[in-house]
Protein backbone atom coordinates (compact mmCIF):
# COMPACT_ATOMS: atom_id res chain seq x y z
CA UNK A 1 0.00 0.00 0.00
CA UNK A 2 1.70 3.73 -1.17
CA UNK A 3 0.06 6.99 -0.87
CA UNK A 4 0.31 8.62 -4.43
CA UNK A 5 -0.53 12.33 -5.00
CA UNK A 6 -2.75 13.02 -8.39
CA UNK A 7 -2.09 15.55 -10.50
CA UNK A 8 -4.29 15.54 -13.49
CA UNK A 9 -7.01 14.03 -15.49
CA UNK A 10 -6.09 11.89 -19.02
CA UNK A 11 -8.04 10.90 -22.01
CA UNK A 12 -7.59 7.01 -22.94
CA UNK A 13 -6.83 5.56 -25.75
CA UNK A 14 -6.80 2.34 -28.08
CA UNK A 15 -3.72 0.30 -28.97
CA UNK A 16 -3.88 -1.90 -31.91
CA UNK A 17 -1.21 -4.28 -33.46
CA UNK A 18 -2.85 -6.46 -36.58
CA UNK A 19 -0.25 -9.05 -36.09
CA UNK A 20 -1.35 -9.89 -32.42
CA UNK A 21 -3.64 -12.67 -31.78
CA UNK A 22 -5.92 -10.70 -29.57
CA UNK A 23 -6.70 -7.17 -29.20
CA UNK A 24 -5.20 -5.12 -26.64
CA UNK A 25 -6.48 -2.10 -24.73
CA UNK A 26 -4.36 0.55 -22.71
CA UNK A 27 -6.91 1.63 -20.01
CA UNK A 28 -4.08 3.98 -18.27
CA UNK A 29 -0.33 4.73 -17.86
CA UNK A 30 -1.02 7.91 -15.36
CA UNK A 31 -0.99 7.95 -11.64
CA UNK A 32 0.75 4.75 -10.94
CA UNK A 33 -1.87 2.33 -11.83
CA UNK A 34 -1.73 -1.11 -10.06
CA UNK A 35 -3.58 -3.84 -7.76
CA UNK A 36 -6.25 -3.67 -10.42
CA UNK A 37 -9.58 -4.74 -10.86
CA UNK A 38 -12.43 -5.45 -13.31
CA UNK A 39 -16.08 -6.09 -13.95
CA UNK A 40 -18.62 -6.06 -16.23
CA UNK A 41 -22.32 -4.99 -16.19
CA UNK A 42 -24.63 -7.86 -17.01
CA UNK A 43 -27.15 -5.58 -17.26
CA UNK A 44 -25.72 -3.72 -19.93
CA UNK A 45 -21.90 -5.56 -21.07
CA UNK A 46 -21.02 -2.74 -22.98
CA UNK A 47 -20.62 -0.81 -19.46
CA UNK A 48 -17.26 -1.98 -17.78
CA UNK A 49 -15.74 -0.23 -14.66
CA UNK A 50 -11.97 -0.67 -13.59
CA UNK A 51 -9.80 0.57 -10.95
CA UNK A 52 -6.57 0.58 -9.79
CA UNK A 53 -5.00 1.45 -6.53
CA UNK A 54 -4.87 4.08 -4.87
CA UNK A 55 -7.90 6.15 -6.30
CA UNK A 56 -7.96 5.46 -9.94
CA UNK A 57 -11.30 5.18 -11.49
CA UNK A 58 -11.62 3.73 -15.31
CA UNK A 59 -14.93 3.58 -17.10
CA UNK A 60 -15.93 2.35 -20.73
CA UNK A 61 -19.23 2.41 -22.84
CA UNK A 62 -18.19 -0.12 -25.50
CA UNK A 63 -17.34 -3.04 -24.34
CA UNK A 64 -13.42 -1.79 -23.17
CA UNK A 65 -12.37 -0.82 -26.12
CA UNK A 66 -12.17 2.84 -25.27
CA UNK A 67 -11.92 4.51 -21.34
CA UNK A 68 -12.60 7.39 -19.61
CA UNK A 69 -10.46 8.15 -16.16
CA UNK A 70 -11.68 9.84 -13.10
CA UNK A 71 -9.58 9.92 -9.63
CA UNK A 72 -12.09 8.59 -6.21
CA UNK A 73 -12.36 10.79 -3.23
CA UNK A 74 -13.38 10.16 0.58
CA UNK A 75 -13.24 13.27 2.10
CA UNK A 76 -14.71 11.12 5.76
CA UNK A 77 -12.76 7.90 5.33
CA UNK A 78 -9.84 8.60 2.85
CA UNK A 79 -9.15 6.09 -0.06
CA UNK A 80 -5.95 3.86 0.46
CA UNK A 81 -5.44 0.20 -1.26
CA UNK A 82 -7.11 -3.46 -2.27
CA UNK A 83 -9.78 -1.61 -4.70
CA UNK A 84 -12.55 -4.10 -5.90
CA UNK A 85 -15.00 -3.16 -8.39
CA UNK A 86 -18.55 -5.13 -8.17
CA UNK A 87 -21.98 -4.72 -9.64
CA UNK A 88 -25.04 -5.62 -7.56
CA UNK A 89 -28.44 -7.08 -9.23
CA UNK A 90 -29.53 -3.68 -10.68
CA UNK A 91 -26.32 -3.01 -12.66
CA UNK A 92 -25.28 -0.59 -10.06
CA UNK A 93 -21.19 -0.49 -9.65
CA UNK A 94 -19.64 -0.43 -6.22
CA UNK A 95 -15.80 0.45 -5.47
CA UNK A 96 -14.65 -0.99 -2.51
CA UNK A 97 -10.93 0.31 -1.08
CA UNK A 98 -9.29 0.36 2.80
CA UNK A 99 -9.19 3.68 4.48
CA UNK A 100 -7.07 6.86 4.97
CA UNK A 101 -9.29 8.98 7.17
CA UNK A 102 -8.08 12.41 7.70
CA UNK A 103 -9.82 12.47 11.54
CA UNK A 104 -11.52 10.37 13.50
CA UNK A 105 -9.59 7.54 12.82
CA UNK A 106 -6.86 5.79 12.15
CA UNK A 107 -4.84 4.30 8.87
CA UNK A 108 -6.46 1.71 7.24
CA UNK A 109 -9.19 1.35 10.16
CA UNK A 110 -12.44 0.01 8.07
CA UNK A 111 -13.81 -1.03 4.80
CA UNK A 112 -14.96 1.38 2.14
CA UNK A 113 -17.76 1.30 0.04
CA UNK A 114 -18.68 3.67 -2.51
CA UNK A 115 -21.24 3.59 -5.37
CA UNK A 116 -22.28 4.47 -9.10
CA UNK A 117 -25.82 4.65 -10.57
CA UNK A 118 -24.60 6.45 -13.90
CA UNK A 119 -21.80 3.28 -14.85
CA UNK A 120 -19.05 4.95 -13.09
CA UNK A 121 -19.54 8.52 -13.93
CA UNK A 122 -19.76 9.79 -10.46
CA UNK A 123 -19.53 7.89 -6.93
CA UNK A 124 -20.99 8.63 -3.56
CA UNK A 125 -19.70 11.84 -2.35
CA UNK A 126 -18.73 9.80 1.01
CA UNK A 127 -18.76 6.14 1.69
CA UNK A 128 -20.22 4.08 4.02
CA UNK A 129 -17.80 1.60 5.99
CA UNK A 130 -17.65 -1.33 8.30
CA UNK A 131 -15.03 -3.09 10.64
CA UNK A 132 -14.02 -0.20 12.55
CA UNK A 133 -12.70 -1.34 15.59
CA UNK A 134 -10.68 1.21 17.31
CA UNK A 135 -7.00 1.26 16.00
CA UNK A 136 -7.17 -2.56 14.79
CA UNK A 137 -6.47 -2.42 11.22
CA UNK A 138 -8.87 -3.55 8.63
CA UNK A 139 -7.33 -5.21 5.35
CA UNK A 140 -7.93 -7.33 2.10
CA UNK A 141 -11.47 -7.22 1.76
CA UNK A 142 -13.20 -10.06 -0.59
CA UNK A 143 -16.84 -9.34 -1.71
CA UNK A 144 -19.72 -11.03 -3.06
CA UNK A 145 -23.22 -9.94 -3.75
CA UNK A 146 -26.32 -12.76 -3.28
CA UNK A 147 -28.06 -12.95 -6.46
CA UNK A 148 -31.47 -13.73 -4.76
CA UNK A 149 -31.65 -10.54 -1.96
CA UNK A 150 -28.96 -8.37 -3.39
CA UNK A 151 -27.18 -8.44 0.16
CA UNK A 152 -23.91 -7.11 -0.15
CA UNK A 153 -21.18 -10.03 1.51
CA UNK A 154 -17.59 -8.85 2.74
CA UNK A 155 -14.78 -10.36 4.20
CA UNK A 156 -11.53 -9.50 5.74
CA UNK A 157 -8.35 -9.44 8.19
CA UNK A 158 -8.20 -7.85 11.20
CA UNK A 159 -4.84 -7.39 12.45
CA UNK A 160 -4.76 -6.49 16.13
CA UNK A 161 -0.98 -4.37 15.32
CA UNK A 162 -0.57 -4.96 11.68
CA UNK A 163 3.06 -5.92 11.04
CA UNK A 164 4.38 -6.61 14.76
CA UNK A 165 5.45 -9.97 15.36
CA UNK A 166 4.34 -9.79 19.18
CA UNK A 167 2.51 -13.32 20.21
CA UNK A 168 -0.54 -10.91 22.05
CA UNK A 169 -1.31 -9.86 18.78
CA UNK A 170 -3.21 -11.72 16.37
CA UNK A 171 -4.94 -11.53 12.74
CA UNK A 172 -8.78 -13.12 12.56
CA UNK A 173 -11.32 -13.16 9.66
CA UNK A 174 -14.36 -10.98 9.32
CA UNK A 175 -18.04 -10.95 8.11
CA UNK A 176 -20.44 -7.88 7.09
CA UNK A 177 -23.22 -7.75 5.25
CA UNK A 178 -25.48 -4.91 3.99
CA UNK A 179 -28.98 -5.46 3.27
CA UNK A 180 -29.98 -2.05 1.63
CA UNK A 181 -27.54 -1.82 -0.87
CA UNK A 182 -24.93 -0.61 0.75
CA UNK A 183 -25.97 1.86 2.97
CA UNK A 184 -25.79 0.58 6.16
CA UNK A 185 -23.81 -2.70 7.41
CA UNK A 186 -24.11 -5.14 10.27
CA UNK A 187 -22.09 -5.64 13.01
CA UNK A 188 -18.68 -7.40 12.34
CA UNK A 189 -18.50 -11.20 13.16
CA UNK A 190 -15.44 -13.38 13.53
CA UNK A 191 -15.95 -16.40 11.45
CA UNK A 192 -12.49 -17.84 11.79
CA UNK A 193 -11.53 -20.20 15.07
CA UNK A 194 -8.12 -20.25 14.05
CA UNK A 195 -6.17 -16.71 14.50
CA UNK A 196 -2.96 -15.78 13.02
CA UNK A 197 0.18 -13.54 13.65
CA UNK A 198 0.19 -9.54 12.57
CA UNK A 199 3.26 -9.71 10.54
CA UNK A 200 1.52 -10.03 7.18
CA UNK A 201 3.42 -13.49 6.04
CA UNK A 202 2.58 -16.83 5.40
CA UNK A 203 0.91 -17.28 9.36
CA UNK A 204 -1.16 -14.68 9.36
CA UNK A 205 -4.51 -15.34 7.73
CA UNK A 206 -5.50 -13.78 4.83
CA UNK A 207 -6.79 -13.30 1.93
CA UNK A 208 -10.78 -14.22 2.61
CA UNK A 209 -12.71 -14.57 -0.22
CA UNK A 210 -16.45 -14.99 -0.22
CA UNK A 211 -18.82 -16.50 -2.96
CA UNK A 212 -22.47 -17.87 -2.87
CA UNK A 213 -24.19 -21.02 -3.32
CA UNK A 214 -27.21 -21.47 -5.73
CA UNK A 215 -29.89 -21.49 -2.73
CA UNK A 216 -28.01 -18.70 -1.16
CA UNK A 217 -25.10 -20.60 1.07
CA UNK A 218 -22.58 -17.96 1.57
CA UNK A 219 -19.05 -19.87 1.18
CA UNK A 220 -15.65 -18.27 2.74
CA UNK A 221 -12.22 -19.52 1.71
CA UNK A 222 -8.77 -18.16 3.29
CA UNK A 223 -5.17 -19.30 4.24
CA UNK A 224 -3.07 -19.44 6.44
CA UNK A 225 -0.58 -21.48 8.57
CA UNK A 226 -2.25 -24.35 7.57
CA UNK A 227 -3.12 -24.06 3.68
CA UNK A 228 -6.44 -22.90 2.78
CA UNK A 229 -9.10 -23.42 4.94
CA UNK A 230 -13.48 -22.78 4.43
CA UNK A 231 -16.09 -21.82 6.25
CA UNK A 232 -19.76 -21.71 5.29
CA UNK A 233 -23.18 -20.19 6.26
CA UNK A 234 -26.44 -21.32 5.47
CA UNK A 235 -28.58 -19.05 7.21
CA UNK A 236 -27.49 -15.50 6.09
CA UNK A 237 -24.41 -14.83 8.07
CA UNK A 238 -25.98 -15.20 11.69
CA UNK A 239 -24.33 -19.03 12.14
CA UNK A 240 -21.01 -20.53 10.62
CA UNK A 241 -19.39 -23.80 10.97
CA UNK A 242 -17.92 -24.07 14.95
CA UNK A 243 -14.90 -24.60 12.85
CA UNK A 244 -12.97 -23.85 9.43
CA UNK A 245 -12.53 -27.10 7.17
CA UNK A 246 -9.33 -27.59 5.58
CA UNK A 247 -9.12 -27.39 2.25
CA UNK A 248 -5.69 -28.28 0.88
CA UNK A 249 -2.24 -27.76 1.66
CA UNK A 250 -0.12 -24.79 0.20
CA UNK A 251 3.53 -25.99 0.13
CA UNK A 252 6.13 -23.14 0.82
CA UNK A 253 2.87 -20.76 2.01
CA UNK A 254 1.41 -17.74 0.77
CA UNK A 255 3.88 -15.00 0.60
CA UNK A 256 7.16 -16.51 -1.52
CA UNK A 257 9.04 -14.13 -4.11
CA UNK A 258 9.13 -13.45 -7.73
CA UNK A 259 12.13 -11.66 -9.07
CA UNK A 260 11.61 -8.53 -10.19
CA UNK A 261 8.99 -8.32 -7.62
CA UNK A 262 8.71 -5.95 -4.33
CA UNK A 263 6.58 -8.59 -3.31
CA UNK A 264 4.21 -11.11 -4.01
CA UNK A 265 1.73 -13.34 -3.04
CA UNK A 266 -0.62 -16.66 -3.89
CA UNK A 267 -3.62 -15.46 -1.94
CA UNK A 268 -7.00 -17.49 -2.84
CA UNK A 269 -9.84 -16.27 -5.46
CA UNK A 270 -12.75 -18.64 -4.78
CA UNK A 271 -16.25 -18.39 -6.83
CA UNK A 272 -19.28 -20.77 -7.50
CA UNK A 273 -20.90 -22.18 -10.43
CA UNK A 274 -24.62 -20.65 -10.35
CA UNK A 275 -25.66 -21.24 -14.06
CA UNK A 276 -27.92 -23.75 -13.66
CA UNK A 277 -25.85 -25.95 -15.84
CA UNK A 278 -24.01 -29.39 -14.87
CA UNK A 279 -21.53 -27.66 -12.77
CA UNK A 280 -24.44 -25.86 -10.79
CA UNK A 281 -23.23 -25.46 -7.29
CA UNK A 282 -19.36 -26.40 -7.79
CA UNK A 283 -16.92 -23.87 -6.06
CA UNK A 284 -13.80 -23.58 -7.23
CA UNK A 285 -10.91 -22.29 -5.39
CA UNK A 286 -7.67 -20.75 -7.22
CA UNK A 287 -4.22 -19.84 -6.17
CA UNK A 288 -0.51 -19.75 -6.74
CA UNK A 289 1.85 -21.72 -4.61
CA UNK A 290 5.92 -23.21 -5.06
CA UNK A 291 5.29 -26.34 -4.20
CA UNK A 292 7.79 -27.52 -6.74
CA UNK A 293 10.55 -25.12 -5.50
CA UNK A 294 10.77 -21.72 -5.56
CA UNK A 295 11.95 -21.66 -9.34
CA UNK A 296 8.70 -23.12 -10.33
CA UNK A 297 5.80 -20.97 -9.22
CA UNK A 298 2.22 -22.34 -10.55
CA UNK A 299 -1.08 -21.95 -10.52
CA UNK A 300 -3.36 -24.51 -9.07
CA UNK A 301 -7.40 -25.21 -8.57
CA UNK A 302 -9.75 -26.88 -6.66
CA UNK A 303 -12.83 -27.56 -6.43
CA UNK A 304 -16.08 -29.06 -4.24
CA UNK A 305 -19.11 -30.21 -5.99
CA UNK A 306 -21.05 -30.86 -1.74
CA UNK A 307 -20.78 -27.77 -0.55
CA UNK A 308 -17.19 -27.63 1.01
CA UNK A 309 -17.91 -31.10 2.38
CA UNK A 310 -14.77 -32.68 0.48
CA UNK A 311 -12.20 -31.24 -2.14
CA UNK A 312 -10.49 -32.55 -5.66
CA UNK A 313 -6.52 -32.95 -5.76
CA UNK A 314 -5.57 -29.64 -7.07
CA UNK A 315 -4.95 -28.94 -10.32
CA UNK A 316 -2.74 -27.66 -12.61
CA UNK A 317 -3.59 -24.77 -14.68
CA UNK A 318 -0.39 -23.89 -16.43
CA UNK A 319 -0.01 -26.29 -19.28
CA UNK A 320 3.88 -25.54 -19.39
CA UNK A 321 6.64 -27.80 -19.10
CA UNK A 322 8.22 -27.80 -15.67
CA UNK A 323 10.29 -24.71 -14.47
CA UNK A 324 8.96 -21.53 -15.11
CA UNK A 325 7.24 -19.08 -13.16
CA UNK A 326 3.33 -18.20 -12.98
CA UNK A 327 1.79 -16.20 -10.21
CA UNK A 328 -0.70 -13.53 -9.56
CA UNK A 329 -3.51 -14.96 -10.48
CA UNK A 330 -7.63 -14.66 -10.43
CA UNK A 331 -10.10 -16.09 -11.39
CA UNK A 332 -14.40 -15.80 -12.55
CA UNK A 333 -16.87 -17.75 -13.72
CA UNK A 334 -18.31 -16.88 -16.62
CA UNK A 335 -22.11 -16.24 -15.03
CA UNK A 336 -24.15 -17.59 -18.16
CA UNK A 337 -21.56 -20.27 -19.58
CA UNK A 338 -20.01 -21.80 -16.56
CA UNK A 339 -16.58 -21.57 -18.56
CA UNK A 340 -13.82 -21.25 -16.24
CA UNK A 341 -10.76 -18.51 -16.67
CA UNK A 342 -8.08 -17.92 -14.93
CA UNK A 343 -5.59 -15.04 -15.94
CA UNK A 344 -2.27 -14.79 -14.61
CA UNK A 345 1.47 -13.17 -15.19
CA UNK A 346 3.56 -15.92 -17.05
CA UNK A 347 7.46 -16.29 -17.60
CA UNK A 348 7.20 -19.78 -19.49
CA UNK A 349 8.69 -18.42 -22.83
CA UNK A 350 11.57 -17.27 -21.59
CA UNK A 351 15.13 -18.73 -20.15
CA UNK A 352 14.81 -19.82 -16.47
CA UNK A 353 16.89 -16.50 -15.57
CA UNK A 354 14.99 -14.36 -17.18
CA UNK A 355 12.88 -11.40 -15.46
CA UNK A 356 10.68 -11.30 -18.97
CA UNK A 357 7.00 -11.59 -18.54
CA UNK A 358 3.96 -12.47 -20.58
CA UNK A 359 0.15 -12.79 -19.54
CA UNK A 360 -2.17 -15.66 -20.05
CA UNK A 361 -5.33 -17.00 -19.87
CA UNK A 362 -6.08 -20.53 -18.59
CA UNK A 363 -9.75 -21.73 -20.35
CA UNK A 364 -11.87 -24.37 -19.00
CA UNK A 365 -15.06 -25.55 -20.11
CA UNK A 366 -15.41 -28.87 -18.74
CA UNK A 367 -15.98 -27.95 -14.51
CA UNK A 368 -12.40 -27.14 -13.95
CA UNK A 369 -10.62 -30.17 -14.85
CA UNK A 370 -8.65 -29.39 -18.10
CA UNK A 371 -7.57 -26.21 -19.03
CA UNK A 372 -6.56 -24.87 -22.24
CA UNK A 373 -3.94 -22.04 -21.45
CA UNK A 374 -3.50 -18.65 -23.98
CA UNK A 375 -0.74 -15.55 -24.39
CA UNK A 376 -3.24 -12.80 -24.69
CA UNK A 377 -0.73 -9.57 -24.12
CA UNK A 378 0.97 -8.26 -27.46
CA UNK A 379 4.35 -6.78 -25.23
CA UNK A 380 6.41 -8.91 -22.75
CA UNK A 381 7.69 -6.74 -20.22
CA UNK A 382 10.38 -6.50 -17.00
CA UNK A 383 9.10 -5.84 -13.94
CA UNK A 384 11.43 -3.28 -11.23
CA UNK A 385 11.77 -4.60 -8.03
CA UNK A 386 12.13 -0.32 -6.99
CA UNK A 387 8.73 0.14 -8.32
CA UNK A 388 5.44 -1.47 -6.44
CA UNK A 389 3.60 -3.96 -8.32
CA UNK A 390 0.55 -4.43 -6.61
CA UNK A 391 -0.35 -7.66 -5.38
CA UNK A 392 -3.11 -8.70 -7.35
CA UNK A 393 -4.63 -8.20 -11.21
CA UNK A 394 -8.25 -9.54 -11.85
CA UNK A 395 -10.74 -10.70 -14.69
CA UNK A 396 -14.68 -10.56 -15.51
CA UNK A 397 -16.07 -12.69 -17.98
CA UNK A 398 -20.00 -12.84 -19.15
CA UNK A 399 -21.70 -14.30 -21.71
CA UNK A 400 -18.64 -14.81 -23.13
CA UNK A 401 -17.30 -11.41 -23.15
CA UNK A 402 -13.98 -11.78 -21.63
CA UNK A 403 -12.18 -8.90 -19.91
CA UNK A 404 -8.68 -9.69 -18.02
CA UNK A 405 -6.90 -6.32 -16.38
CA UNK A 406 -3.26 -6.19 -15.85
CA UNK A 407 -0.10 -4.17 -14.97
CA UNK A 408 2.69 -3.57 -16.93
CA UNK A 409 5.64 -1.86 -16.66
CA UNK A 410 8.16 -0.11 -19.70
CA UNK A 411 9.89 2.75 -19.83
CA UNK A 412 9.99 3.46 -16.11
CA UNK A 413 6.27 3.85 -16.23
CA UNK A 414 3.25 1.78 -15.04
CA UNK A 415 0.22 0.86 -17.25
CA UNK A 416 -2.72 -0.71 -17.05
CA UNK A 417 -4.17 -3.43 -19.70
CA UNK A 418 -7.21 -5.16 -20.75
CA UNK A 419 -7.35 -7.50 -23.72
CA UNK A 420 -11.10 -7.80 -25.87
CA UNK A 421 -11.81 -11.33 -25.82
CA UNK A 422 -14.37 -13.42 -27.24
CA UNK A 423 -14.88 -16.98 -24.96
CA UNK A 424 -16.40 -18.40 -27.99
CA UNK A 425 -13.37 -17.77 -30.64
CA UNK A 426 -10.80 -17.84 -27.99
CA UNK A 427 -8.77 -20.51 -30.08
CA UNK A 428 -9.71 -18.66 -33.19
CA UNK A 429 -5.90 -17.85 -34.61
CA UNK A 430 -5.65 -15.13 -36.76
CA UNK A 431 -3.07 -16.09 -38.28
CA UNK A 432 -3.20 -19.10 -41.06
CA UNK A 433 -3.31 -22.26 -40.22
CA UNK A 434 -0.59 -25.47 -40.83
CA UNK A 435 -0.36 -26.49 -44.36
CA UNK A 436 -2.84 -29.62 -43.61
CA UNK A 437 -5.29 -26.56 -43.68
CA UNK A 438 -7.83 -26.86 -46.61
CA UNK A 439 -8.12 -23.06 -46.57
CA UNK A 440 -6.02 -19.96 -46.53
CA UNK A 441 -7.71 -16.29 -45.74
CA UNK A 442 -5.58 -13.15 -46.73
CA UNK A 443 -5.32 -10.07 -45.26
CA UNK A 444 -7.96 -7.65 -46.49
CA UNK A 445 -7.15 -4.93 -49.09
CA UNK A 446 -7.23 -2.08 -47.98
CA UNK A 447 -6.90 -1.87 -44.45
CA UNK A 448 -8.45 0.19 -42.92
CA UNK A 449 -10.66 1.19 -45.66
CA UNK A 450 -13.60 3.33 -45.82
CA UNK A 451 -16.36 1.60 -47.25
CA UNK A 452 -15.06 -1.57 -49.50
CA UNK A 453 -12.28 -3.88 -49.08
CA UNK A 454 -11.24 -7.33 -50.96
CA UNK A 455 -11.08 -10.17 -49.03
CA UNK A 456 -9.34 -13.34 -50.59
CA UNK A 457 -9.20 -16.72 -50.02
CA UNK A 458 -7.98 -20.29 -51.31
CA UNK A 459 -9.15 -23.38 -51.21
CA UNK A 460 -6.88 -26.91 -51.34
CA UNK A 461 -9.86 -29.08 -52.26
CA UNK A 462 -13.53 -28.37 -52.79
CA UNK A 463 -15.34 -27.67 -49.17
CA UNK A 464 -18.95 -25.98 -47.54
CA UNK A 465 -17.38 -22.65 -46.65
CA UNK A 466 -18.87 -19.98 -44.10
CA UNK A 467 -17.65 -16.52 -44.16
CA UNK A 468 -18.86 -14.36 -41.26
CA UNK A 469 -17.60 -10.50 -39.52
CA UNK A 470 -17.85 -10.42 -36.08
CA UNK A 471 -17.47 -7.12 -33.78
CA UNK A 472 -15.19 -6.97 -31.07
CA UNK A 473 -17.56 -8.08 -28.57
CA UNK A 474 -17.70 -11.65 -31.22
CA UNK A 475 -21.46 -10.77 -32.08
CA UNK A 476 -22.18 -11.34 -35.71
CA UNK A 477 -22.70 -8.42 -38.04
CA UNK A 478 -22.74 -10.03 -41.00
CA UNK A 479 -22.57 -13.32 -43.23
CA UNK A 480 -21.13 -13.23 -46.41
CA UNK A 481 -21.40 -17.23 -47.44
CA UNK A 482 -23.81 -19.50 -45.12
CA UNK A 483 -22.72 -23.07 -46.12
CA UNK A 484 -21.48 -22.37 -49.53
CA UNK A 485 -19.95 -25.55 -51.76
CA UNK A 486 -16.94 -23.90 -53.16
CA UNK A 487 -14.58 -26.06 -55.64
CA UNK A 488 -10.82 -26.07 -55.66
CA UNK A 489 -9.38 -22.47 -56.41
CA UNK A 490 -8.96 -18.87 -55.03
CA UNK A 491 -11.56 -16.56 -54.61
CA UNK A 492 -12.46 -13.11 -53.71
CA UNK A 493 -15.16 -11.04 -51.63
CA UNK A 494 -15.85 -7.42 -52.50
CA UNK A 495 -17.18 -6.74 -48.51
CA UNK A 496 -19.16 -3.29 -48.22
CA UNK A 497 -19.64 -2.15 -44.98
CA UNK A 498 -21.78 0.46 -45.32
CA UNK A 499 -24.06 -2.26 -46.59
CA UNK A 500 -24.27 -3.75 -43.42
CA UNK A 501 -24.55 -0.29 -41.53
CA UNK A 502 -21.11 -0.78 -39.57
CA UNK A 503 -19.39 1.85 -37.76
CA UNK A 504 -15.95 3.11 -37.90
CA UNK A 505 -14.23 0.78 -35.56
CA UNK A 506 -12.50 -2.72 -35.24
CA UNK A 507 -13.95 -6.10 -36.68
CA UNK A 508 -13.11 -9.60 -37.42
CA UNK A 509 -14.04 -11.56 -40.83
CA UNK A 510 -13.60 -15.50 -40.22
CA UNK A 511 -13.88 -18.13 -42.70
CA UNK A 512 -14.05 -21.90 -41.95
CA UNK A 513 -14.65 -24.96 -44.04
CA UNK A 514 -15.27 -28.54 -42.28
CA UNK A 515 -13.43 -28.14 -38.52
CA UNK A 516 -10.89 -25.49 -39.48
CA UNK A 517 -10.75 -21.54 -39.11
CA UNK A 518 -9.32 -19.08 -39.48
CA UNK A 519 -9.82 -15.15 -38.52
CA UNK A 520 -8.40 -11.79 -39.77
CA UNK A 521 -8.63 -8.26 -37.90
CA UNK A 522 -9.86 -5.59 -39.91
CA UNK A 523 -10.56 -2.26 -39.21
CA UNK A 524 -13.39 0.32 -40.66
CA UNK A 525 -12.64 3.66 -40.85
Amino acid sequence: MKKISLSFFCTLFFVNILSAQYTNVMISNVNDPEEVTIRINPKNPNQVVAGANIDNVFRSNDGGASWTQTFLSDPTNGVWGDPIVFTDTTGDFYYSHLSNPSSGGSWVDRIVFTKSTDGGVTWWPSGTSTGKNGTKVQDKEGIVVNPLTNEIYVTWTQFDSYGTSSATDSSVIMFSKSSDAGLTWSIPLRISKDGGDCVDSDNTVEGAIPSVGPAGEIYVVWTGANGLVFNKSLDDGLTWLSHETNVTSMPGGWDYNIAGLQRCNGLPQAICDRTGGVNNGTIYVNWTDQRNGTGDTDVWLVKSTDGGTTWCSPIRVNNDVAGSQQFLSWMDVDKITGTVYCVFYDRRNYASSSQQTDVYIAKSVDGGNTFTNYKINQTSFIPSPAVFFGDYIGISAYNNMVRPIWMAYSSSTLSVWTALLDGSTMSINESSLNAFSPVELEQNQPNPFIQTTWIKFGLKKSATVNLEVFDVLGNKVATLYNKEQFYEGDYDYIFNATAYNLKSGIYYYSISCNEYVVTKKMIVY
